[in-house]
């Protein structure tokens, strides 16, 4: 790759710095990744216990199919074809201990026959539901990084759903659930962050998983956290572990560089962080550069919360179980001070034969909490009773496992907890969200400002600039920032290589 003769730094390897590295490189740029811990993929993340994988993550990724909202984004920063894609027929099944059920299935027609025949009486909004589905299969969310000239034929092709987005967009999950009557189907909408939401998330993603274009890939996160990396790598970028940055440098209101812990800098043309926004804005730049706007939106706008999550080698084959699980419960399970939950989600990971050995099965449980502090001045002040407090969660879950499928207790070979301390420690995610910004109704899906005011060369990314995070939120957010980057510096925007292209137009 032809160089400029610039240098690009940029604080995190999650999928947002990685994104950006690899936009940064094939515009010419030296590229430095400077990550804190051992490994890539900041909340993109699993790791190994033992004989088996948990995955933190990955439940679909849009645009994985050919053809789909996405799919050119990522093919600009990795081989995705390299990747083995499953779509599952059934999204979620919801339970209750008294044994009603309710499968959400990704294909729409089912979805439709499965809802009418667990509640005729909600007919009219189940057909709705339904018919917005079908309506926003193939809708294009419009590129942050064009304008109307590269925009035009998506907003064009897509004004006849005008009218549903918007209406969706002001709606929240709770809302939206309160037009069913049937309990279960109300749940599946109103439940935990999902019904605080904008009711469009939701359908959206429904949406994609009807037309395939929202499939699970095996090895989860870290598969595609791989295939990036080696971008990268075939690049000439560099990307650098266990390089925790102290502070960016600024001369003259002008980001130079950073300097990491242990007295090293690092100079550069451009600073671009994919790291925790608020530690970037308040902590690496010590506030200097915030506006009101700024501060009022880390003083006030709503996170997703953190979690607890629960993660159980089991040495049973539970491949008759469904990928996905809410089990409701009628005694709620006490996570954590002011937490208790009356649902519990599992994840049954039959379906990724990378995760256990055969006739094995990862099972993971995760719990939303926002008393972050409770489980990190635990750890701090209490070891001890951090671990019991795991123990304690670990347990409560097993249990309720056990009514679900008994003997299962007996079968368990690993347990492994991990907390809000465990994602702020590994992450520096601020309050240890899982996601950044909860995308409220009423919100709108533009991303938020991307530099600070009265300081130049230096760029966000990631989920802090993009609220409603996810892994899309990466490229997303990466690619505009490269495209004003370039634009600043006279530099050609070439996001695709001329293998790429031909291959493009021949497609």
């Amino acid at each position: 790759m032809k160089q400029n003769g610039r240098k690009v730094v940029i604080i995190g390897g999650g999928i947002a710095g990685l994104s950006t590295a690899v936009y940064a490189l094939k515009c010419g740029y030296q590229v430095e990744v400077l990550e804190m811990h051992d490994m890539a993929g900041g909340l993109a993340m699993s790791w190994r216990r033992g004989q088996y994988t948990f995955e933190t993550c990955l439940h679909w990724l849009v645009g994985s199919s050919p053809n789909g909202e996405f799919h050119a984004q990522w093919r600009e920063l990795l081989d995705i074809e390299k990747l083995t894609f499953i779509n599952p027929e059934e999204f979620v099944r919801i339970e209750t201990e008294s044994g009603e059920k309710l499968s959400v299935y990704t294909n729409v027609d089912r979805l439709e026959a499965e809802l009418l025949r667990r509640a005729p009486q909600d007919a009219f909004a189940i057909k709705g539901l339904t018919r917005s589905i079908r309506s926003l299969g193939k809708f294009r969310v419009l590129d942050p990084s064009g304008g109307l000239a590269e925009n035009w034929r998506n907003i064009l092709r897509d004004l006849p759903v005008f009218p549903l987005l918007g209406k969706l967009t002001k709606m929240s999950g709770e809302q939206y659930g309160s037009r069913f009557s049937d309990p279960l189907l109300r749940s599946f909408f109103s439940s935990g962050d999902i019904g605080k939401m904008s009711a469009i998330a939701m359908i959206l993603s429904l949406a994609w998983m009807n037309t395939g274009n929202a499939g699970y890939c095996i090895g989860g996160s870290q598969a595609l956290i791989r295939l990036i990396e080696d971008k990268i790598k075939s690049l000439g970028g560099k990307v650098r572990f266990k390089a925790k940055v102290e502070r960016i440098l600024v001369e003259n209101d002008t980001a130079v560089g950073v300097k990491l812990a242990g007295g090293e800098t690092v100079a550069a043309d451009w600073v671009i962080s994919a790291a925790d926004g608020h530690a970037t804005i308040f902590d690496l730049l010590g506030g200097k550069y915030v506006d009101a706007a700024t501060r009022n939106r880390y003083d006030e706008k709503e996170l997703f919360a953190s979690y607890v999550q629960v993660s159980l080698g089991v040495a049973l084959d539970l491949s008759d179980q469904p990928p996905m699980t809410t089990q409701i419960i009628e005694s709620p399970l006490i996570v954590d001070p002011g937490t208790e939950l009356d649902h519990v989600p599992f994840r049954f990971f039959h379906f990724d034969p990378t995760f256990a050995l055969e006739g094995k099965t990862a099972v993971t449980s995760v719990l939303p909490t926002r008393n972050f502090t409770y489980w990190t001045d635990m750890r701090h002040n209490d070891p001890a009773s951090y671990h019991a407090q795991k123990h304690r969660v670990a347990d409560s879950i097993i249990t309720v496992l056990e009514k679900r499928i008994p003997g299962v207790r007996k079968a368990i070979e690993v347990v492994d907890v991990s907390t809000p301390a465990s994602v702020i420690r590994y992450t520096g995610n601020w309050k240890g969200t899982m996601e950044g910004w909860l995308v409220e109704p009423g919100a709108s899906f533009k991303p938020l400002p991307n530099t600070l005011p009265g300081l130049s060369r230096f760029v966000m990314v990631g989920q802090w600039v993009m609220p409603g995070g996810g892994l899309p939120s990466g490229p997303m957010t990466a690619r505009p920032a490269l495209k004003m980057i370039c634009k600043q510096d006279r530099v050609a925007f070439t996001p695709w290589s001329d293998s790429q292209k031909t291959a493009l137009l021949a497609g």
